[in-house]
């Protein structure tokens, strides 16, 4: 499986710049911006799959808790399409 790599080209002024110049360097948590950045992004990715996690959960407790008589059959890819909304 190959990885692409993205260069990407940011701008920062003002309130922006400054915070991120304080969490990168010799005082910041981080040793360059790319760090950084990785590391914003992957926490973000974390998040999305935490709360998709977390709607199939609530989805399955309020399944598991309807009368038997309520099920309707599904395909996957209704299921799916219904996820994806």
């Amino acid at each position: 499986m190959s990885r692409a790599t993205t260069t990407l080209t940011v701008r920062l002024s003002g309130a922006l710049g400054d915070f991120v110049a304080e969490n990168v360097g010799e005082q910041g948590a981080y040793e360059n911006v790319s760090e950084y950045l990785r590391d914003l992004i992957r926490r973000d990715k974390e998040r999305r799959e935490a709360e998709a996690f977390e709607r199939l959960k609530t989805e399955l407790v309020h399944a598991f808790a309807a009368p038997e008589a309520s099920y309707q059959p599904l395909t996957a890819a209704d299921v799916i399409a219904r996820n994806r909304a």
